[in-house]
């Protein structure tokens, strides 16, 4: 099969769901929203002229600390956002001509966009006359959708253009027939492809140190202030416990939260990291902790909870499709400070129900997310997609 995906070619996820077609010998195409050069055996590569597309790396600051531009240095995430929600989707039709394009170079069988803002968005402006799948990212309705007039506008236009849609849970098949999603294929693949076992797995004995992770960097959706703030009250308990914070190195706001509490001693801001690395961070840790606001299926939660993590996290619908409290982990509100500090005092110090927790998680892991299964079945829908729209043009 020919494919041209619509992605941001900096992230790790989209990344390794677009290798997979190419190890199963498909010509793969990416057209990026954002300049990038992947290490994978592509066809062709586009970077299309969408607002911030020549902007490289894959955050503010890169993997060794540096810092990016003055904006991303003294803008809070939350601004970034705003930002981009207000500016990306007017450059969006000039992008959709190039988008037009490289579909008419390309001629391919199946355009799939890995998510609504922006490349579904774009891809349904461009209006490929071939069949077409968005997925739909973990915010993309929940955050994005309502942020302006026109991220609406966009939105309900990408959900009706598209032959079919992929999502990671089910409340977000909910929200896209709110959105207007005609009766169409659709599928729920959790995970973002899925849990690479062979790399995601616990260690032979469970953590006994009291250390705690926290996998998500700084994006306006996680409460890391919440994180913050809940540090001190677990530091008057148990003054020996460890922070571990990935993507956090060089972040003034991160440092500013550090500095302000006092707490540099517990607390190791770390660099971007690889999967590899990460996976190792997991394996270092008794509790994971993700305390946002919107969120589908977080791909780094079930990453850790394969690696033998307790999870501690936000109390939103998608992620109780995963986590039942008191079971396989907490749930709390993710702007209550003192609520998080509860949560992981009682995860740090009840051993029989980290170890109930951590049997729970690496079964269902296995059984609902390994990467394998799941992308057999994204393969699968491929195929079924392409079928039942040449099935609707023939009748």
């Amino acid at each position: 099969m020919r494919i041209l995906f619509v992605a941001d070619g900096r992230s790790p996820i989209a990344l390794n769901w677009i290798d997979y077609f190419i190890q199963q010998g498909d010509e793969v195409h990416l057209a990026s929203t954002y300049q990038c050069k992947p290490e994978l055996d592509l066809a062709s590569l586009h970077i299309l002229p969408t607002a911030f597309s020549r902007i490289g790396g894959t955050s503010s600051i890169g993997r060794h600390g540096k810092r990016g531009s003055l904006i991303k240095r003294f803008l809070s995430t939350g601004a970034r956002t705003k930002i981009r929600q207000r500016v990306i989707p007017l450059t969006l039709p000039r992008a959709a001509k190039a988008l037009r394009r490289i579909f008419e170079d390309i001629q391919p069988d199946l355009l799939h966009a890995l998510r609504i803002p922006y490349e579904g968005m774009l891809a349904a402006l461009a209006d490929p006359h071939v069949p077409m799948i968005i997925s739909v990212w973990g915010n993309d309705f929940t955050l994005q959708a309502s942020a302006t007039r026109l991220m609406s506008d966009y939105t309900r236009k990408a959900v009706r253009r598209t032959d079919a849609l992929m999502a990671d849970c089910e409340r977000d098949i909910r929200l896209a027939h709110q959105w207007g999603f005609p009766e169409r294929p659709i599928i729920m693949l959790p995970g973002g492809g899925g849990v690479q076992l062979d790399i995601f797995f616990p260690p032979d004995e469970p953590v006994s140190k009291l250390v705690v992770i926290n996998p998500r960097g700084l994006r306006a959706y996680i409460r890391n202030d919440t994180f913050f703030q809940a540090i001190p009250h677990v530091l008057d308990e148990h003054p020996e416990a460890r922070f571990l914070c990935a993507a956090m190195h060089g972040e003034s706001q991160a440092e500013r939260w550090v500095a302000d509490l006092e707490i540099g001693y517990a607390v190791t801001l770390l660099p971007r990291l690889d999967r590899q690395e990460i996976a190792d961070l997991f394996r270092q840790g008794a509790v994971v902790v993700s305390p946002s606001e919107h969120d589908g299926t977080p791909n780094s939660l079930i990453e850790a909870m394969a690696c033998g993590c307790f999870p501690v996290a936000g109390n939103i619908e998608s992620v109780r499709e995963w986590i039942r409290p008191g079971e396989n982990g907490l749930l709390v509100d993710p702007t209550d400070p003192p609520a998080l500090a509860k949560a992981i005092l009682t995860a740090l110090e009840d051993d029989v129900l980290r170890a109930a927790a951590r049997a729970h998680n690496l079964q269902m892991v296995a059984t609902r997310a390994e990467y394998g299964a799941v992308m057999k079945r994204a393969e699968a829908f491929y195929q079924r997609v392409v079928e039942s729209v040449e099935d609707r043009k023939g009748r």
